[in-house]
Formats: structure tokens, sequence, C-alpha cells
């Protein structure tokens, strides 16, 4: 891609001679650079961001059961693809805050990784109860 950069940029517009295809040749060349090199780490930069957005989003709302969480990291035209809910955030903030309002509940996701890949999945939802027969967290 470099080489192809370099040889179709040959001269600008409106300059001619070797000062022409020198400065094209330094700009095919400073592209080519941006685009091997700076085009990875802002993907890579992107993708930890997006990470870091859903891992808050799921904490907040799944883990902290807090609803306004949605508010905060869902777009309002948000698009759901479970048949069972229908479209856009106030649909989902209606639904988690059903199922918030009833006693509290906690949930567990368990995944067990082999190598760098996720295996196996298991989850337990159980009722919090009043009291507890000992003075040990649930989870």
């Amino acid at each position: 891609m470099t080489s192809t950069i370099i040889h179709s940029a040959r001269s600008m517009p409106g300059q001619s001679g070797a000062s022409g295809r020198t400065t094209a040749a330094v700009l095919a060349t400073l592209l080519a650079c941006l685009c091997l090199f700076t085009t990875p780490v802002v993907a890579q930069e992107r993708e930890a961001r997006n990470k870091a957005l859903v891992l808050a989003f799921y904490q907040q709302l799944f883990g902290d059961k807090d609803v306004a969480a949605i508010e905060r990291y869902v777009a309002e035209g948000y698009i759901q693809h479970n048949p069972g809910v229908p479209t856009g955030r106030a649909a989902i903030q209606q639904l988690f805050t059903k199922i918030f309002a009833g006693a509290p509940k906690t949930k567990v996701d368990i995944r067990r990784v082999e190598g760098d890949r996720i295996v196996e999945h298991w989850d337990v939802v159980q009722p919090v109860p009043d009291r507890a027969a000992n003075d040990n967290t649930m989870f």
C-alpha cells in the first residue's frame, strides 16, 4: 500500500518538477506512516474505552442495581434484539426498575477459561434473605 501511495502521488497540483515530487513523496510517506502505525493504536484505544464503558455499565446496573446507569450509558435510540424486551432506553429502564423493585436478588456469573477463550458458563440467581444464619456474605 505504501509504494502505491507514493507512486501515485508523484506531483502536487500547482507544483511541478523536483519540488512537487518531493512534497508529494513526503506527504505520501507521512500518510502511509499514519495508516500503518496510528490506526492500530487508535483502534486499541477505542476498544479499551469501549470495554471500560461496558464494564462500568454492567457493574453499576447489575452489580449495584443502579437503574440510573441506563441513562448515563445507554443511547435514547437503543436497539434491543432480545424478542422479549421492547426497543429503546425507556423500555429497559422500566424493565430493570421492575426487576430490581422486588425482593433483593443477587446474581453470580462464573466463566471457565481455557487458554485465551471462555469455554463454559454458570449463573446463579438467588434471593437475598432479610436475615442470614451466619455473618458471611453470600458471595
